[in-house]
């Protein structure tokens, strides 16, 4: 994609800081895709900051709400840890537990810091 005059604002700057650093034309053109459907949207000042915070956490794969204790969050990954007690939570696979998911660490976290879950009641 090459540069137009209909680029939006957003857009022309974009491809001028990614020019200034040296990136290659196919991430710039791709980039540029992302940052035309998101100047589509029409943001105001506040919904383009809180909208790029939330996409920004969503192409993390990182969750939007508090972690929880409900089972169907961890996966149990004991087997492949030679047995001992470890889980992973799907939501967040930087997180780690020993105790189900009652708590758990970032294992991109230093110092490690223990995190507790929200508990979840089970409906039934």
């Amino acid at each position: 994609m090459a540069h137009t005059a209909t680029e939006s604002p957003l857009v022309t700057h974009a491809r001028r800081e990614l020019a200034l650093i040296g990136e290659d034309e196919w991430l710039t053109n791709g980039l540029c895709k992302v940052i035309e459907a998101f100047a589509a949207m029409g943001h105001s000042g506040f919904s383009a900051e809180h909208s790029a915070l939330v996409l920004e956490k969503l192409l993390r794969f990182q969750p939007l709400s508090p972690l929880t204790d409900d089972p169907a969050e961890w996966i149990d990954r004991a087997q492949e840890m030679g047995g001992v007690p470890f889980w992973q939570n799907v939501r967040d696979s930087r997180s780690m537990s020993t105790d189900g998911g009652k708590t758990y660490t970032l294992v991109d976290e230093e110092p490690e810091t223990i995190h507790t879950s929200q508990h979840k009641a089970v409906t039934g």
